[in-house]
């Protein structure tokens, strides 16, 4: 079964609130001939996006090719966040890396962020961009790991933008009487992610990147020039850049073994008027602690955009507005009978250890993917690392390729359903509190 239809009708956004509030922009047309480019990049969400933006703007000839239309996966759908440091923590990498690299991750991590707000206001992208990302805790012990991590941050690496906040200052921003407080990060931000990407595309194609969207890759043939086919056409180039993340089926089994694609889901409720302030005080997003993450902040027309839950089969669920309000409801009981407007899902990609997985599959092809819930600012940055690794300036995406990086347990055929007994481990963990 492909994932790239398994969910969705070919060509088209989900009905989601983002694509209900997307900014107008045409179809790019379908690759109906045989062409030639410096760097053939597949997929066209924010990595791929990112890249061609970069290599074009370096005087670059680059051809796009996107299956269905740009941000149409994971990039058009997420929960808007623009989050500091890596997916993994920064105690974490300095254990698996050395201080040494887990201090370059840290750069790297914030060069993503300021990437992203430096993009945004580059080429004047009307994204909603907003400062503030509140983290939560479920108990007073998980209180004082996020706030011991914030000293470590403050201490090690001088990030001093991140405000600790106890049961009752958590309450005042979020009052949800799951959370026991928390930290908030007013140097992380959110955004409409699909607006964004939409953003990236225009200024990709103002730069001259030949973008193709409805035009499925069905194969590439490596070689000094790689072939890129696709149904209708081919693209000769002589470096190939895989942007797929959760789609990237079987395009190559070495980047396959190490990312898996999962799905997450997200609903919008009706706008919630004066009651938005029962469920933030300001107009900043929150992620929490739970293995499963639930993460939420406000629309720009006052509704809850709340994404909890995952499945990691192929198929969403029947009703993904009832797996998204059993979670929600967790955190929020007095929405019980709020009417959801809206409700999707999307397949995003992780890896064994939550961090991007970046590689060179081929001399002259590079991958990065896997970027595990993280991808607003990592994936902008990942294409442009790969942008100027490209160009012999490999020093950033070379950082990032020295993560070890596990091939999941059985490969594609078994991963699945040790991922399955793995998550109903951490269920069970999360509702014992231990």
């Amino acid at each position: 079964m492909n994932l790239l239809y398994s969910n969705d009708r070919k060509a088209e956004y989900p009905a989601s609130w983002y694509a209900a509030t997307a900014n107008s922009m045409d179809r790019f047309p379908a690759l109906s001939d045989n062409t030639k480019a410096d760097v053939c990049v597949v997929g066209a969400g924010y990595t791929g996006l990112s890249a061609a933006l970069h290599l074009a703007e370096a005087g670059l000839d680059v051809v796009l090719l996107e299956a269905h239309r740009v941000g149409f996966g994971a990039s058009g759908r997420n929960g808007g966040q623009l989050g500091s440091a890596q997916r993994m923590d920064q105690e974490d990498l300095e254990r698996l890396v050395g201080n040494d690299d887990a201090s370059k991750l840290w750069d790297l991590a914030e060069d993503a962020k300021d990437l992203v707000i430096s993009l945004i206001g580059k080429h004047q992208i009307d994204c909603n961009l907003k400062p503030g990302v509140a983290v939560l805790g479920l108990s007073t012990r998980e209180q004082a790991e996020l706030h011991k991590h914030a000293a470590h941050l403050s201490d090690q690496y001088g990030y001093r933008q991140i405000e600790c906040l106890d049961e009752a200052a958590g309450h005042a921003l979020c009052p949800s009487p799951a959370y026991k407080g928390g930290y908030l990060d007013m140097g992380a931000a959110h955004l409409h992610p699909l607006n964004y990407a939409l953003g990236l595309a225009q200024a990709a194609a103002k730069a001259g990147v030949r973008i193709h969207e409805s035009t499925e890759v069905t194969g590439i043939e490596e070689g000094r020039t790689v072939k890129v086919h696709t149904a209708d056409g081919t693209v000769s180039a002589s470096h190939v850049i895989l942007a797929c993340n959760g789609y990237l089926g079987n395009l190559n089994r070495k980047v396959a073994a190490r990312v898996m694609p999962i799905n997450n889901f997200i609903a919008a409720t009706e706008p919630l008027g004066a009651e938005t302030t029962r469920v933030l005080t300001r107009d900043v997003a929150v992620a929490d602690t739970k293995f499963v993450i639930n993460y939420f902040r406000l629309s720009s027309d006052g509704r809850l955009l709340f994404g909890g839950g995952e499945s990691y089969g192929y198929r969403f669920p029947s009703d993904i507005a009832a797996k998204v309000r059993k979670p929600m409801t967790e955190i929020f009981p007095h929405l019980q009978d709020v009417k959801i407007d809206y409700a999707w899902g999307g397949t995003l990609a992780i890896t064994m250890r939550r961090m991007p997985y970046l590689a060179r599959v081929a001399p002259n092809i590079l991958s990065a993917s896997g970027y595990s819930g993280h991808g607003v600012g990592t994936a902008t940055h990942a294409g442009q690392l790969m942008a100027l690794a490209i160009q012999g300036q490999a020093e950033g995406f070379d950082t990032m390729a020295r993560v070890p990086a596990l091939p999941f347990p059985g490969g594609p055929a078994l991963r699945s359903p040790l991922l399955v007994l793995a998550m109903t481990w951490f269920a069970l963990r999360d509702r014992l509190g231990i």
